[in-house]
């Protein structure tokens, strides 16, 4: 094992294709090269440690991160306080529940399903853009799958969601571009005047967010910062500023991995014509297609906060209390001892138990969302497109190594079908 492995998956030169690197470090099971993170890069260890309480998601119990490339990454949420992605039970059980209340079942079993219409609409409508645009019959430069469609999809969605005001959308896709971008490392711009602009972003949409959630306590609508704002009973009611770290989370989080997801899955699909093509002919492959490409290329690649509360013993390795961990899905995801022919991009594997959304108490919380747009996204995309076609292999991708998709996805296409 190189002891420059963790550099070499940061290296932004192994952006494109970070697999052959993944299967380097499950040789180790555990690798650590006697400082900074202690990386666990298998399946059924992940797993299990997504499932053990010993694991702490709150970077406070966190000791010296000596040599940790990745200590310090955060989602974008400033000043406000830990979202319940990153606080441990019972705090991180108690937002999360309120947050889940509104959002899906038991309790509005409906909301997601309910939402297939509106999501069929925006598609649709987005798609019908890229034929205005460059790369349809007329011929251009091309279409950027990800500017044009892969990440106004989502961002508009979490506007509906939340209840952002239509005539509002525009300026908060300013503030979520502002904040996506800041997830990014980007050695060449300036440090400071891009914490600068962050900054700025971050406190113009906190106050029109804090603006929002008071409207809605006194004119509630069916939104979620409503359901939210009006608390559930005793005990139960968020604080304006877990209400104001929930919302940021459900911003950033929610729409940066669908992005991810929507686009690797275009990419994945463009080279594999034949089943792009089955896709076209067969809309219901989208449902096990997505399982497929959350286990071949997942959106989030690895998590970077992961701290034991205790001594553990991992594949014969100790790792110490306090000590940083790395779980590396994407390594879990292509595990030999997991499944069959990892490498292949196989629609109709059976038993594909991905980790590609997590797992446990952490799992990701907008999965049913974003499974279902990703589902009517690649579908149609594959109806509409005629002879779709990459122009640039590979694209250039995000610096993020955590969050992996390409910054860009030029394709082109002979026309776009009604």
């Amino acid at each position: 094992m190189k002891q420059g492995i963790l550099s070499q998956i940061l290296d932004y030169a192994n952006r494109a294709n970070p697999y052959p690197l993944y299967e380097e470090l499950r040789r180790t099971p555990v690798f650590h090269d006697g400082e900074g993170p202690y990386v666990v890069s298998t399946y059924h260890e992940i797993h299990g440690l997504l499932h053990d309480p010993r694991l702490s998601s709150d970077t406070r119990n966190r000791g010296a991160a000596a040599g940790d490339p990745l200590a310090g990454e955060e989602e974008g949420e400033g000043q406000l306080p830990p979202s319940f992605l990153k606080l441990d039970p019972p705090e991180h059980d108690r937002l999360r529940r309120m947050t889940n209340r509104p959002f899906g079942p038991p309790h509005s079993p409906r909301r997601i399903d309910g939402m297939r219409e509106e999501l069929r609409s925006i598609v649709k409508g987005l798609i019908d853009g890229l034929a205005d645009g460059k790369g349809g019959s007329g011929g251009g430069d091309g279409i950027d799958l990800v500017e044009q469609f892969s990440y106004p999809f989502p961002v508009t969605m979490i506007c509906r969601l939340l209840g952002v005001p239509r005539e509002d959308e525009a300026r908060f896709h300013v503030w979520a571009d502002t904040l996506a971008a800041s997830l990014d490392p980007d050695p060449d711009a300036d440090a400071e005047q891009r914490e600068k602009v962050t900054s700025s972003a971050r406190m113009e949409l906190g106050m029109y967010l804090a603006g929002l959630i008071e409207e809605r306590r006194k004119n509630p609508g069916d939104d979620m910062l409503s359901q939210l704002a009006a608390g559930h009973g005793q005990g139960e009611t968020m604080s304006t500023m877990e209400l104001l770290s929930t919302a940021a989370l459900l911003l950033i989080a929610g729409h940066e991995t669908t992005v991810n997801l929507i686009t690797n899955g275009m990419l994945t699909l463009l080279r594999h014509p034949d089943v792009l093509e089955r896709l076209r002919r067969e809309p219901r492959l989208a449902v096990p297609l997505v399982e497929e490409l959350l286990r071949y290329e997942p959106p989030v690649q690895l998590l970077p906060q992961r701290t034991p509360l205790s001594d553990i013993e991992v594949c014969g390795v100790t790792i110490p209390k306090g000590a940083p961990m790395w779980l590396v899905l994407a390594a879990g995801n292509r595990d030999p001892q997991r499944f069959e022919n990892p490498d292949r991009f196989d629609p109709d594997r059976k038993d594909v138990q991905h980790l590609g959304l997590g797992s446990g108490i952490h799992s990701c919380f907008g999965a049913p969302l974003a499974r279902l747009e990703a589902q009517l996204a690649l579908s149609e995309l594959a109806r509409r497109l005629h002879n779709p076609r990459l122009l640039d292999d590979p694209p250039p991708y995000r610096q993020n190594a955590v969050l992996r998709g390409p910054r860009h996805l030029m394709i082109a296409c002979d026309d776009i079908r009604p």
